[in-house]
């Protein structure tokens, strides 16, 4: 399984404080669950690096980020994902921003 081992740490330590994490190997990825739900993925794949469940609410105006575009898996857009490339995720304050969004959509599903 390939992975950004230095990406992977950063999420962990921004979910460090959130309960109910847990990690799983999925999709060729580390899968973040958070309350049982997947929330982020990392990973290297050829068309993302990452991936965040943003929900339907924040989808449109999350892909019309740079380096943020629809998550397409077996050839169906998976609406409320968002693939991640390197562009959007260089820097620790973008992945710390794109975690938060994903605790936010988390929080609801949660909390429905």
């Amino acid at each position: 399984m390939a992975y950004n081992e230095q990406r992977t740490e950063i999420v962990r330590a921004l979910l460090a404080a959130t309960p109910n994490v847990t990690e799983r190997k999925m999709f060729g990825s580390i899968g973040f669950l958070v309350n049982g739900k997947l929330c982020i993925g990392v990973g290297d794949h050829d068309d993302h690096v990452m991936m965040v469940r943003v929900g339907n609410d924040a989808y449109i105006a999350a892909i019309k980020t740079p380096g943020a575009h629809p998550a397409i898996m077996r050839g169906k857009e998976m609406k409320g994902y968002v693939f991640l490339d390197e562009d959007a995720v260089r820097e620790e304050a973008q992945i710390k921003r794109w975690v938060e969004l994903a605790l936010a959509y988390n929080r609801e599903l949660t909390n429905q």
